[in-house]
């Protein structure tokens, strides 16, 4: 009989993904431990990346691990507000639900031409994702793991950038949960809780809800009301069933909705109190939904282990998105309000089996089959005008996979590690586009097959410090842009191929206190991927563009004792873009220009403190809880045209709580310093226009933990 887990620990399949992934315990120091301020050894550290647990130090993968614990103190509610604390990741994005651009090491689509046009795989649970849906919340998370560099061999032409895996909390053996409220300035407000616990001798089960949402932080100025105030609920249930000592199934079903959520498109200057000047209530129809439902079977042999991961997602949206009379003023000498309404339906499903080693064997393998269908529609049903430009997408892709990877010792010290994945794509476009009382169709297909992976090699120069090298080739499917205003913008682009280099080390203490892990990386790309845009006629196009990037990253944790704990992280990155690209109706590309959104300096700093204050005759032990995280980015461009700059900023938030017995109360600060700053930025001759980001936020909450 095979080894299997002990049940009063949370299920094994809650560890799984299906991109190559690395835990490192960097998380903050045990309450109880740090409480009593003793000398102490924190736990060994082991990943589950690869289905089993393994030594973090000896695989050659760069990542940055984002707990449940952190989210919860830095108040990281959304998947975009982790990326942007994440060192080596940008997000473009103007606010919208259906809109973000993400950028690992400065690698990444120059501007998104389409849904599936992803240089990042997003997987939950294994299950990918679009990227899409990085506006949903973080509810009832374990953990982010954000890798970085192409991650080919087990996510494909998704992976080209990097990868960002997001596992929710699982059901567990014991009654657990937690519930949490927040209020705050400008309507801010969050109610969320879980419970999860035995439901028979061999079924458990878990059940989270969240409900959230804002005001506006920018005003009409009709009304001089917010513009908007949007609203998010998500639920989330699984099923944990173990059939016998080596079969577990689980059943996960998961939904997300947000309401009128909307794009800020604002000129700037945008000045202390940025405002549009909108016909009221003009987004309160804006919605995007989405669901999940998840079937995983884990069933171990003598020798090896077979996964099987089914699933099925949908989302539905619909959004308006509105130019304002003082950006259309600027923009064409006509102060008056335009907007446009789009629409989109997605539907997927994929099918991920594989076989790999067990856990403690001495040489890793594993070998799978993937395939996926997705179907999906992308439309402008009507604008300020009517009907008479109305333009109506639909897009098919279907993908077919097989690959693998062997991680193998050369010698006691040195290990090689190998992957490949070769993978066929399929995919269809058909468009009709209105003009007055005339329609035009188009339809076009395109077929690929693409190879990419890995090959690096390990060293332990101590049993705590391990130096890597590894070159991994990534890719990025060509497609169809989903912006297409007539037939000429909807040609094929091109798809997009990337060769990576990295070196680096990971190191930690005897005693695992502190950790210190770095990398050096080089990545050249060749065709990535860019959209051209003509605010004047509102016209879009597909280019493709070469692009290099190099840099640096540190990162270190230290566990002091009395509960203080300090993490820290800086990047530096030279990301350019290396051919010139003419023709863009905003203006041609320059050799040399900088990639957008991508700044030389950012880093972060965190300090951690839990402090005891005694025993209280009605509250018992107490505790004094204190976060301070600290975010600096620097100055970057703001279109690949390098017609403006975006400025730095610094963001500061502070969460303070007292946890007794009867559960913890908190006050929180979001933006301390009060920063007006840019999440994108756009140049359309003569003007500039972006989206600001919030405000300080002050603000107040309670959680209680069972």
């Amino acid at each position: 009989m095979s080894a299997r887990r002990n049940t009063t620990t949370p299920p094994r399949s809650c560890y799984k993904c299906n991109t190559i992934t690395i835990v490192l315990t960097c998380t903050l120091a045990s309450p109880v431990l740090a409480a009593t301020g003793e000398i102490f050894e924190l736990p060994v550290s082991t990943v589950t990346a690869r289905m089993e647990q393994e030594d973090p130090k000896s695989l050659p993968i760069s990542l940055s691990v984002i707990s449940g614990d952190q989210l919860r103190t830095q108040r990281l509610d959304t998947l975009e507000s982790a990326l942007r604390n994440t060192a080596g990741v940008n997000v473009n994005s103007s606010g919208g639900p259906n809109d973000f651009n993400v950028l690992v090491r400065g690698v990444g689509s120059l501007y998104q031409m389409s849904m599936d046009d992803s240089s990042v795989a997003f997987n939950i649970d294994g299950v990918p994702v679009a990227s899409r849906s990085l506006g949903f919340g973080t509810l009832d998370i374990d953990r982010i793991e954000v890798l970085k560099g192409p991650q080919g061999t087990m996510s494909g032409a998704i992976g080209q950038a990097g990868a960002v895996n997001i596992t929710t909390r699982q059901p567990t053996r014991e009654l657990e949960g937690y519930v949490r409220g927040e209020v705050g300035q400008e309507g801010q407000f969050l109610s969320e809780g879980a419970i999860g616990g035995p439901i028979s001798d061999n079924l458990s089960g878990r059940l989270a809800v969240r409900r959230a949402g804002y005001d506006s932080w920018i005003d009409n100025d009709r009304n001089n009301d917010p513009i908007t105030q949007p609203r998010n609920e998500a639920y989330r249930a699984s099923l944990l069933w173990d059939l016998n000592d080596e079969t577990q199934v689980l059943f996960s079903a998961e939904r997300q909705k947000t309401e009128r959520a909307t794009n800020s498109l604002v000129l700037r200057p945008y000045g202390s109190d940025p405002s549009l000047d909108l016909t009221p209530g003009l987004f309160d129809d804006n919605y995007k939904t989405t669901e999940r439902y998840t079937v995983k079977v884990d069933h171990d042999f003598a020798n090896s282990r077979l996964t099987s991961t089914t699933a099925t997602s949908t989302a539905d949206f619909e959004g308006l998105i509105a130019y304002d009379s003082k950006l259309m003023g600027a923009l064409y000498g006509t102060p008056s309000e335009y907007w446009v309404v789009d629409t989109s339906f997605e539907r997927s499903w994929s099918q991920d089996l594989h076989l790999s080693s067990l856990p403690d064997s001495e040489t890793f393998w594993i070998a799978g089959l993937a395939a996926s269908r997705n179907e999906r529609s992308y439309d402008t049903p009507r604008n300020t005008y009517g009907t008479d430009s109305a333009r109506f997408r639909d897009f098919t892709t279907t993908t077919y996979a097989g690959y693998g990877e062997v991680t193998f010792p050369l010698s006691e010290r040195l290990k090689l590690t190998t992957g490949y994945r070769h993978s066929w794509d399929r995919k269809t476009y058909d468009g009709q586009y209105i003009n007055g009382a005339s329609a035009v169709d188009d339809s076009r297909q395109l077929t690929d097959h693409y190879g990419t992976g890995r090959v690096a090699l390990s060293y332990a120069l101590t049993p705590q410090t391990n130096v890597y090298v590894q070159l991994a080739r990534g890719y990025k499917s060509g497609g169809f842009n989903d912006y297409a205003s007539q037939v000429s913008d909807s040609e094929p682009y091109k798809a997009a191929v990337s060769r990576a280099a990295e070196l680096g080390f990971k190191s930690e203490t005897e005693d695992r206190r502190g950790s210190l892990n770095g990398a050096l990386f080089y990545t050249r790309v060749h065709d990535d991927h860019l959209l051209g845009y003509n605010a004047a006629t509102f016209a879009t196009n597909a280019f493709n563009a070469d692009t290099r990037t190099r840099g640096a990253e540190l990162e270190g944790t230290w566990h002091f004792d009395h509960g203080l704990t300090l993490a820290a992280s800086a990047t530096y990155l030279d990301a350019k873009i290396t051919s010139a690209v003419h023709g863009i109706q905003a203006g041609d590309i320059a050799a040399g220009n900088r990639t957008p959104d991508v700044p030389r300096w950012s880093g972060n700093f965190n300090i951690n403190w839990q402090h005891p204050l005694g025993t209280f005759s009605s509250l018992g032990e107490t505790t004094l809880n204190t976060s301070l995280n600290y975010r600096l980015v620097g100055e970057r461009a703001a279109d690949p045209q390098n017609h403006f700059n975006l400025d730095n900023y610094e963001k500061l938030d502070l969460r303070a709580g007292l946890e007794s017995r009867f559960g913890e109360v908190y006050a929180f600060a979001d933006n301390l310093l009060n920063q007006t700053y840019d999440t994108y930025g756009f140049y359309s001759e003569p003007v500039a226009y972006g989206a600001p980001a919030r405000r300080r936020t002050l603000g107040v909450g309670y959680t209680y933990q069972f």
